[in-house]
């Protein structure tokens, strides 16, 4: 549902109110995921605030035109004081002040000019705290999605106000604060709807910020191919055009522009394509060998699945599985309206998104390309689930064990005709998983 008033409110005060603002998008960042942190950036520094806008990995290269990239940081500021208090009360006067490390211990020497230093006059204090006073997170379902920065910051996200800022429709609902509208094409969308409420943010809307927004809606709707977009995505398009967002730069720098690395990868996975026919499946693999060989990374592997579905745009659901650098792998999906990608993902591997694109994440596998099958077999039993009446909801991830049926050989009658009498089926993915098993013997 789209943003209701009191939830605007509430963001728009807590930004008001605050003084330093730590802005995250989700790791394996994407362009709606940057550009939604960065348009955040641009307007609340306007609006006289202190801004750290953080990249929690490696910006992609293909991004670097975006408006204020240079503004990327890797880390979040962070201080921690311990205050030892000294009393100088009494007549108490200090001459010198120094300090030993000495055997791992910090000693610190305080030379009395005049009186006697006691025990009861020493005091300490903690004042471990952050110098942030809100986290704004874009663009992220689930606080998980920010990877090692949420894992090595923890302490920062319990200890500071969260505004969680989105339009998944799987989104956790994480954070004291909320801005999730599922109807809108993109996390920029959404952040456009929200700065036209405060008359102030809209005089920040300059020609950047709406290249930043229009980049995001371009990029999260494949240029407006996807089924996720609206009339609504249209007609914020056009407005964003009409403030001069720069249309053709994006275009020049997402679409036009690529290494011969990332042809090399690209090449790799659309000469891999394979297609379960029966189940209306197409995907396609990337491996950490192969981005070793083509000297690529696995950010490189983002728009590959758009040239699946051009390839292949019959299926059901494409999917694209790509082995990280990092350990694991992820899967992205996109699919017709005859099967919820959003509800498929969630049930067998705990991911989610929308229901005509989303994906799911495996951290631990033995073999990358039998994992692969393994969930198609999965993904093929869920199609038919949707498909048929069995609509009962299930717990997310738990991974369901039947097996699409097979046609019984048992002996036809002999009055049969030839065409009358059923056909054995091939399960493609069972005759991939013993040709991969037998090469890697």
């Amino acid at each position: 549902m789209p943003l209701s008033p009191s939830e605007t409110q509430a963001a728009t005060k807590a930004i008001e109110q605050a003084n330093h603002l730590l802005i995250v998008p989700h790791a394996n960042v994407d362009p709606d995921g940057l550009s939604s942190a960065l348009a955040c950036y641009s307007v609340f520094r306007a609006m006289g605030k202190e801004c750290t806008v953080i990249c929690p990995d490696t910006p992609p290269e293909s991004l670097k035109f975006l408006p204020g990239f240079e503004n990327l940081e890797m880390n979040a500021q962070s201080e921690q004081e311990f205050v030892i208090t000294l009393e100088c009360d009494g007549g108490l006067e200090i001459d010198k002040l120094r300090y030993t490390v000495e055997d791992n211990k910090v000693n610190i020497i305080v030379v009395p000019k005049k009186g006697v230093i006691r025990k009861e006059h020493v005091h300490f204090g903690d004042t471990a705290s952050s110098t942030y006073d809100l986290l704004l997170v874009v663009d992220s379902a689930e606080i998980s999605l920010l990877g090692s920065f949420y894992i090595d910051n923890i302490d920062l996200f319990q200890s500071v106000p969260i505004l969680n800022v989105d339009h998944h429709v799987s989104n956790t609902r994480f954070g004291q604060l909320q801005l999730i509208d599922p109807t809108a094409a993109s996390a920029t969308e959404v952040l456009y709807a929200w700065f036209q409420t405060h008359p102030k943010w809209k005089e920040c809307l300059t020609p950047d910020v709406a290249t930043l927004l229009l980049t995001g809606l371009i990029t999260d709707t494949r240029s407006f191919q996807n089924p996720n977009t609206t009339p609504k995505s249209l007609e914020v398009a056009a407005q964003l055009l009409d403030l001069g967002a720069r249309q053709q730069e994006i275009i020049q720098h997402v679409y036009k522009t690529k290494p011969l690395s990332t042809l090399k990868i690209w090449g790799r996975a659309l000469n891999r394509i394979q297609v379960d026919e029966e189940s209306r499946i197409v995907w396609s693999s990337v491996s950490k060998e192969d981005l070793l060989e083509m000297g690529s990374s696995s950010k490189e592997t983002t728009g590959i699945l758009d040239e699946l579905i051009s390839t292949v745009p019959e299926a059901d659901v494409h999917i694209l599985f790509t082995e990280l650098e990092d350990g694991g792998m992820k899967a992205s999906v996109r699919s017709s309206p005859a099967v919820d990608a959003n509800v498929a993902t969630g049930r067998l591997f705990g991911g989610g998104g929308h229901a005509r694109a989303a994906g799911f994440k495996i951290k631990q596998y033995s073999n990358f390309q039998v994992q692969v099958m393994e969930c198609i077999r999965q993904l093929k039993d869920e199609i038919l689930r949707q498909k048929t009446a069995d609509n009962e909801p299930l717990p997310a991830g738990r991974v369901i064990e039947k097996n699409i049926p097979h046609v019984s050989e048992k002996k036809s009658d002999p009055a049969q005709t030839k065409e009358t009498q059923p056909k054995k089926r091939i399960d493609v993915v069972e005759e991939l998983s013993k040709k991969s098993a037998e090469e890697s013997q």
